[in-house]
């Protein structure tokens, strides 16, 4: 699933993992649970994200390879968060290649820049549980308490309005490239991401044909 932060990738990934049975592979879960673990892979994650460094694409691409191994994934996969980049779309292609596997289709959802920083702006995280509120479309029951487990809802440092713009112009230049990238190969489907998240989720059903039967 293709598209710029807020654009609600996650959401549409969770459902359409419960509706089929297709694992969500989220490399933001892949990273957390690899440094909580302390895999080899998780320590070196982590002394780059210590760092206040970005996670080289190598390190990104050999956590991938090792979760796509895995049996769950043998029925199919979601893959959000994943590629970034052309160098990564290219990894990509090649781990697959060795798997016996192909991608089936590319979904790129698009929401206009003022949706997408009125999103990220509103958005609230539980510093106990993870779990997100929003302050305008799903507000706690009681202002910054997490309905799921009564912590602190707080606000990422990366969603701050003064951070969002550079979140997007990182997008623009390193994943947007990788929309032409997928179109030139016909497996890319464009997503209206702006509605209710079941109009959204109805598109997405329709893009992806007669997989989704």
């Amino acid at each position: 699933m293709l598209g710029p932060p807020g654009a609600g990738k996650g959401t549409q990934a969770k459902l359409l993992q419960d509706l089929f049975g297709a694992v969500q592979i989220s490399t933001g879960d892949i990273l957390r649970k690899a440094m909580a673990d302390q895999t080899p892979l998780g320590k070196q994650a982590a002394g780059f994200i210590n760092s206040g460094a970005l996670v080289p694409d190598n390190v990104i691409v050999d956590l991938v390879a090792e979760r796509l191994k895995q049996s769950d994934c043998a029925h199919g996969f979601l893959l959000d968060g994943f590629p970034r980049t052309i160098p990564q779309a290219e990894s990509l292609d090649a781990m697959l290649k060795q798997l016996g596997q192909n991608l089936n289709r590319v979904l790129w959802v698009q929401v206009p820049e003022s949706v997408l920083i009125e999103r990220l702006a509103g958005r609230r995280t539980c510093r106990q549980c993870g779990a997100l509120a929003h302050v305008t479309f799903s507000p706690p029951r009681t202002a910054g308490v997490c309905d799921r487990c009564g912590g602190e809802l707080y606000q990422r440092d990366d969603d701050r309005e003064e951070t969002i713009a550079r979140r997007l112009q990182v997008y623009e230049k390193q994943t947007a490239p990788l929309v032409e990238y997928y179109r030139a190969r016909g497996l890319l489907r464009s997503i209206d991401g702006v509605g209710e998240i079941e109009q959204i989720r109805d598109r997405v059903i329709d893009a992806l044909g007669d997989l989704a039967q």
